[in-house]
């Protein structure tokens, strides 16, 4: 080989280097956002909770209504229990839950609404008939649910959602009593 079949390499432009750098460093952001969007809860305090649709466990229903949006229970105070079959505190909290249910239920003026967390629609039948459940209940199969909600702390979590539909107060972990789960509704009765 001859020095003249010999062809100089040449490295790619400064300015096509460049421009694949910016690329890569926003498709980075992108996906940056992207997860900081999805670990964050959609409620927040003292904000309207984005609309979402529930439905019902068979046997659960509100009011035999098999399907329903959040929505539809403006004007009333709507508790909502994240719960799953498998978790030991949420055992602890169920007849307490039960109990506060019964209490309210006549009224007309709250709701309780049970979401049930990844979790198998055989355990949450269990669940649900052990503890003699019969506020409305629904399965989140896929944690849509949850997911606006859940503030990623794990189950039981309750929400406390008042007459216009805006978040106001959550509770992490079981229900010690009755008489919490009353303070924890009734301070948005008024």
């Amino acid at each position: 080989m001859t020095e003249e079949n010999i062809v100089p390499k040449r490295g790619v432009a400064l300015w096509t280097q460049i421009t694949i750098f910016a690329f890569l460093v926003g498709l980075l952001a992108l996906v940056g956002i992207g997860l900081q969007r999805a670990q964050k809860p959609m409620a927040e305090f003292n904000q309207p909770v984005p609309d979402f649709d529930i439905f019902y466990y068979e046997g659960y229903e509100y009011n035999n209504t098999p399907k329903m949006k959040l929505s539809d229970f403006q004007g009333k105070v709507v508790l909502v229990n994240i719960w799953a079959s498998w978790c030991k505190p949420c055992e602890q909290e169920a007849p307490e839950l039960q109990e506060a249910w019964q209490f309210y239920k006549e009224g007309g003026q709250v709701v309780f609404v049970g979401v049930d967390y990844v979790d198998t629609p055989i355990g949450a039948k269990q669940y649900l008939t052990k503890f003699n459940i019969t506020f409305p209940n629904a399965p989140d199969l896929q944690s849509s649910i949850s997911s606006i909600l859940n503030r990623n702390m794990g189950v039981p979590e309750s929400y406390v959602i008042d007459r216009q539909g805006i978040l106001r107060s959550v509770k992490i972990g079981p229900f010690a009593s009755v008489n919490e789960i009353k303070a924890f509704v009734d301070a948005w009765l008024e």
